[in-house]
Formats: C-alpha cells, structure tokens, sequence
C-alpha cells in the first residue's frame, strides 16, 4: 500500500499529462472498447513502479494482472503487468505509467548493481541515496533505491540532524555545532556531522555525534581516518558513513575502508532510465 500522500502525488502527475482532455482520444471517437494494455519490458531491469502502476490502475478503475514482482529482474520482451479497461482510459494513463516504471526500474537497477559491488568488499555496508532527487518525485525515487537494495537515508529536513560545512561556518566549530544540536534535540533523533579532517572527525564524535559524514575523502584517506579512530577506540556505537563523488566505478574502493554507510547522489541523480512500453489491444 503507498501512503495517502503518494496517491496525491500519482493523480497530481496523470492532470499534468491531462489538463483539460485527452484531444486525440476525443477526435478518434468514443474508445470505450474493452481493451487489455499490457507493459512490456525492453530491456534487462530490476523492476520497480508496479505498486504505482497499479495504484494509478485502480484510480482510473481499471483492473490488472501482475506478472512480475518489484525486485525481480526482467527481461527483453517480458510482460509485466496487464492493465484492463476501456480503450480510451488505457490510451490516457499510459505516458504517466511508463515513466513512473522506467525512473523508478532505472533507480533500482543502479541501487542493485553498486549494493553488490560493495557487499563484494564489506557484506554488512549499507549503500543509501541522499536528498539529490527530483522535486515533487522524492518518494518514488527512494523507494526505488529500497526496491534495488539500498536504504532511503532521509527523505527530509525533519527526520534528522545533519551538520554541514556551511552550519559549521555559521556556528564556529565542529565541537560547539555539534554539542548544541545534541542538547536541543531529542533523544529520538540522531545527530550527524560532516567533517574534512581526522581532527574534525573526533571533535564530532566527543561532542556526541551518533554519525560521522566523511565527505569527499580519497579512499585511502578515508581508510586512514578509519583505522585511527578504530585504535583511539572511539569509534564503537558511531556510523561512519562517506559520500562524495561514489558511483559504479569506484563504490567497490570505498566500501573496502570500512565504513558502516555508503551515500551517493548518483542514485537518484545519474541513473539510466530502464526499457519498457505498453501494447493496447481490444478484448
């Protein structure tokens, strides 16, 4: 089930494709045949936008038939979903729905391939997406990185603290930041800081940060970082997580140093929409 929130957003999408009528089914005539359309994948996906798919089926009251499950990897050609109804209502749902599977499926099939790459090094790293998403499809692109694997990080400025660079610039240090953020918030909710050097590194945990942001760290720089605050033995119940410019080409490098958590904007930013269309054809 997607959240209320997630099936305003879907019917926000089909009346931006809509807005006042679909001419071309108009001209062509009523269209209110009984026809199947069927999804169709065109190339190697995991397969993710099915429960979108469906929840936009079920908006526009049609039926369906699911054949491959979120998760599970297609192949060229493979029918995925049958969506049944009248002819016009499939004509009109079509755009929205291919490029809700094909974002979502292109997100998924990068998440798979990078957690693999860095499982291969470290099985217990966890590779997770950050806030470098589309506007107004946020929600869907994380859920996709969880579909291929990956953990959603935040989804927004209110689940978390995360101090940054610029917070840091504004408040004066590492150490002062971090201390304030740990007395006004609460226990429910984790600190995280970024810093750029060992030093800041340790000022951030000693100041109570339950987790440290390596940003833009060499990965033999950030395997150094690793090992010395291991044998100051400051780092047990801290997450070290890095992020920077990771991707496919060198996420296996960075999950070698030892760090708990692996972010890369590249998931939801620099990924390869997957393959697929719809065939309509009347019943």
């Amino acid at each position: 089930m997607l959240p209320p929130e997630a099936i305003e957003t879907l019917k926000s999408y089909l009346m931006e494709d809509i807005r006042t009528g679909d001419i071309t089914t108009s001209v062509l005539g009523p269209l209110n045949a009984e026809a199947v359309g069927t999804i169709f994948a065109g190339s190697k996906a995991i397969l993710a936008g099915v429960k979108e798919a469906i929840a936009i089926a079920e908006l526009n009251g049609l039926t369906y038939e699911q054949m491959v499950f979120e998760g599970n990897w297609t192949t060229p050609e493979e029918a995925v979903l049958r969506i049944t109804g009248p002819a016009k209502t499939l004509l009109i749902i079509e755009r929205a729905t291919l490029n809700i599977i094909m974002r979502m499926s292109g997100i998924a099939t990068k998440t798979y391939k990078m957690v693999a790459s860095a499982r291969r090094a470290n099985p217990k790293v966890r590779v997770a997406a950050t806030r470098k998403t589309t506007p107004g499809f946020r929600f869907f692109e994380k859920r996709a990185v969880q579909v291929g694997g990956g953990d959603p990080h935040r989804y927004a400025l209110d689940d978390m603290v995360l101090i940054k660079n610029n917070h840091i610039a504004a408040v004066g240090s590492v150490s002062q930041a971090v201390r304030t953020a740990r007395e006004r918030t609460s226990f429910s909710k984790k600190v995280s800081c970024e810093v750029r050097s060992f030093e800041e590194a340790v000022e951030a945990i000693e100041g109570g940060a339950d987790i440290v942001l390596l940003d833009n760290f060499a990965p033999a720089d950030l395997t150094d970082v690793v090992e010395r605050l291991t044998e100051r033995g400051i780092r047990d119940g801290v997450i070290l997580e890095a992020s920077g410019g990771i991707d496919e080409d060198n996420i296996l490098e960075y999950a070698r140093t030892g760090v708990d958590v692996i972010s890369s904007g590249a998931l939801t930013h620099s990924f390869e929409s997957a393959d697929f269309k719809m065939h309509l054809s009347l019943l």
